[in-house]
């Protein structure tokens, strides 16, 4: 390569002096951490000369379709691991390009003898790195690849279950059980006796972006003055652990476990580590550990509950699900998605992405998810099921694009395996729930008060909890008082729920006739149960009857 490609991919000069020895790079991704970090520590072992990259093709970490709050966490994130690098005199290099352009200049001018990089075991990812082990091969580079992004490695619970992804949550569980406990954490990096090169203008050569640099702007004024503000950053990530785990405790102490989903807070501050799991600030191992030695050391002569540690179990399961699935994103040629004829209307899509779809619980759901990139599982749920099997039937996949690009936690496998399974592509049958799910009820169920759709929709801030939910039954002088006109301040409903749901409920129907009989290998819930944990149902219903998340739940309208 000429010194002007380099220079066009801001690579280092050559006239930098060539290192001899061992000299290792290892390559973040995801992973964006020092703590349990295996892959960091190989290629520290019997290392001379470390340097630390990452690389923007326009597709890493999930940043093909993204928007301002997204690539905002992602470059604190940078940012944090640059500050905690340079605490051991190194700083994080920064490139852009394609990865095995980059690597193989790097590979000549620092004289690289060794590449590590944590897996990233989605099946989205497998063409890029066995490109680059492949490049790492013909140069005859070390090329050293770890698990530490997932509790299992994916393609080993594949393989234990007959080389299929086992398709209900309870299989997985065996499955993985078969394996043992996951590993712990390994220890903290040392870097003692490891040269660090740091180039004199590295800020300007090999300087973390702002998001504008890398071509992301905000979408609206509330991106950037947020209600809650999520920040990205292993630093970020550990604090927030340690406010986690208070919670967790106190939870233990009073007898149950899963706090965040027994009582579902909507308006307090960020205490999700979901974003941070997603980016690799924090560890899954740790968080896994962390929860199960704490509640071991509160309830010493307790069994650990199943529910425990839960969802980091369902994103196993999901990565599992997609690791050797390259359209598990999709409907078509996806093998345990159904073929469902969804609708195809991109004005009723609009309006539900840009929250005007007429029923404030929907709205202030949207609206917060594109101002501050998160919502609660509960509101994620709400708008999915609004989209596609309960009001608009609308594809998975059009609602998938759009979290892909607001939410800051989202993942390939999660969001694809939450999507599938919410909207019925999963098959079951125990979400077929019109009253379970209806955007009112539901959300009155949820929000209570009525604060959240104040907060997030402050067009309907003056309107009386009464009507709050449901504006357009509210008399035009209660609507005049509260300074808001259904039809001219908010929008009409663009459905009758009712009506909606139950055309959805009939098209739901014929799927199911079109299936008897077929020999469908599809992911689903193993029972009701599983469901109502999911999604937040009661037990019990208001008539004293249990709920089973489907149509035979008369009184739950009233919860």
């Amino acid at each position: 390569m000429s010194k002007g490609d380099a220079k066009e991919l801001n690579m280092p000069p050559q006239d930098f002096n060539k290192r001899y020895g061992n000299v290792s790079v290892h390559w973040f991704r995801h992973g964006l951490r020092l703590h349990d970090n295996p892959a960091l520590l190989e290629a520290l072992k019997n290392c001379t000369e470390f340097y630390p990259i990452f690389i923007f093709d326009g597709e890493v970490a999930g940043t093909k379709h993204v928007a301002f709050n997204r690539m905002r966490f992602l470059i604190e994130s940078l940012e944090d691991l640059d500050r905690n690098l340079r605490k051991f005199g190194g700083r994080l290099y920064v490139f852009h390009g394609q990865p095995v352009d980059i690597l193989t200049n790097l590979f000549k001018e620092w004289g690289v003898t060794k590449l590590t990089f944590e897996q990233d075991p989605e099946a989205v990812w497998k063409q890029r790195d066995d490109a680059v082990k492949e490049l790492c091969e013909k140069k005859e580079i070390e090329c050293v690849e770890r698990v530490s992004h997932t509790l299992y490695e994916p393609m080993k619970i594949i393989e234990k279950n007959d080389g299929m992804p086992p398709l209900t949550y309870s299989l997985f569980n065996l499955v993985a059980s078969a394996l043992g406990d996951p590993p712990r954490p390994v220890s903290y990096p040392v870097f003692h006796n490891i040269d660090l090169p740091v180039y004199p203008d590295h800020e300007k050569k090999f300087g973390i972006p702002k998001p504008q640099t890398v071509g992301v702007f905000p979408d609206c004024k509330e991106q950037n003055n947020r209600i809650n503000e999520w920040k990205g950053g292993e630093t970020k990530a550990l604090d927030l652990l340690e406010k986690r785990l208070a919670i967790e405790k106190k939870a233990y102490e009073d007898g149950y476990v899963l706090p965040n989903q027994y009582s579902p807070d909507l308006l307090g501050e960020p205490m999700s580590m979901s974003a941070h799991l997603r980016f690799g600030c924090l560890s899954v191992r740790r968080f896994h550990w962390t929860i199960h030695d704490l509640f071991e050391k509160v309830k010493p002569k307790e069994s650990k509950p199943d529910a425990l540690t839960c969802q980091l179990i369902w994103r196993e399961y999901f990565y599992v699900m997609s690791a050797n699935n390259i359209n598990y994103d999709k409907m078509e040629g996806n093998p345990i998605c159904l073929n469902i004829p969804w609708y195809r209307n991109d004005e009723i899509l609009k309006k539900w992405e840009m929250g005007q779809t007429g029923y404030p619980w929907i709205d202030a759901i949207m609206n917060q998810l594109r101002h501050e990139g998160w919502i609660h599982h509960v509101g994620r749920h709400a708008v999915a099921c609004f989209l596609t099997r309960g009001d608009l039937w609308i594809s998975w996949v059009d609602g998938l694009k759009i979290f892909l690009k607001y939410l800051i936690d989202a993942d390939w496998s999660v969001s694809a395996g939450n999507w599938m399974w919410v909207s019925s592509s999963a098959f079951e049958k125990v979400l077929q729930c019109p009253k379970c799910f209806c955007p009112v009820g539901y959300g009155r169920r949820m929000d209570r008060t009525g604060e959240y759709i104040r907060r997030y929709l402050p067009v309907l801030k003056d309107m009386p909890l009464r009507y709050l939910f449901e504006p357009w039954k509210a008399p035009l002088a209660v609507q005049q008082k509260a300074y808001c006109i259904v039809g001219k301040d908010y929008p009409h409903p663009i459905v009758n729920h009712k009506e909606a749901s139950n055309e959805c409920a009939s098209a739901m129907n014929k799927v199911i006739e079109s299936f008897k009989g077929k020999e469908v290998p599809h992911c689903a819930p193993s029972d009701d149960l599983e469901v109502r944990r999911f999604v937040c149902l009661p037990d019990f219903v208001s008539t004293g009857g249990k709920c089973t998340a489907n149509q035979l739940c008369p009184g739950i309208e009233n919860l």
